[in-house]
């Protein structure tokens, strides 16, 4: 079941990618399995995915060791969620990229902690565009002065931005915060403020306009795994 969803959801990805004159191995699908358990990362994994998103530092942490055998031969783990600062170090060891940089001072603390890890942390910005009270990121006011800060981190490694939009069914409603990531991320390219050129956005019921207009990572957990399991 999982396979053939993979199939279906590469091949929309691909229609999406060539629609806006784009290669599709320009988009990396990133299958958001939080609240599923290693069996069906396993299956998904099986079926050719290698990149997986969690909400939680706890979940991943404890899927990190249960599927330790597969990240020895490159699966990786996507913090999607908000981070606390103080879960810092557990996100810094469990983790290979985090999206939900927000703050200067989260930031030093996950640096620190990847440093005492030594290791290097692929990281993204996560940019709050419609300041909704209940997502969290940073404005388009302190976007800039936070990238000036991460670059004097060099134990992280600012490769792009992260958006959560507002939830519209009506994925053309949400087009123009993806837009306007991309022109964020344009000029923060522009001014030498990133290190990556990477967009994460777009979710199951977007991610086609989000490639429209310029996503790099789509995080899609429905369309793969189906409706969300009750969190353990």
């Amino acid at each position: 079941m999982i396979a053939e969803r993979v199939g279906a959801v590469r091949e929309r990805i691909s229609r999406a990618a060539q629609r806006a004159g784009r290669r599709p191995e320009e988009v990396t699908l990133v299958a958001v399995s939080k609240t599923f358990p290693a069996a069906a990362i396993r299956e998904a994994w099986a079926a050719g995915l290698r990149e997986f998103g969690e909400n939680k530092v706890q979940e991943g942490e404890r899927k990190a060791a249960e599927l330790s055998d597969l990240r020895a031969h490159g699966l990786r783990l996507h913090l999607i969620g908000h981070l606390q600062s103080n879960k810092a170090k557990k996100a810094a060891a469990a983790f290979d990229v985090v999206h939900s940089i927000d703050s200067v001072e989260l930031a030093q603390k996950l640096a620190k902690a990847a440093a005492e890890a030594g290791r290097t942390l692929p990281v993204l910005v996560q940019v709050d565009l419609a300041h909704e009270p209940t997502k969290h990121g940073a404005g388009e006011d302190a976007l800039f002065p936070l990238l000036e800060a991460l670059r004097d981190l060099p134990a992280l490694r600012c490769d792009g931005l992260m958006v959560l939009p507002p939830f519209d069914l009506d994925a053309e409603a949400v087009r123009p915060w993806f837009r306007r990531l991309r022109e964020l991320r344009d000029a923060a390219v522009a001014r030498g403020l990133l290190q990556g050129a990477e967009l994460s956005m777009g979710m199951s019921h977007d991610f086609e306009v989000a490639i429209e207009e310029g996503a790099t990572l789509v995080r899609v957990g429905t369309a793969l795994f189906g409706e969300r399991q009750r969190a353990a």
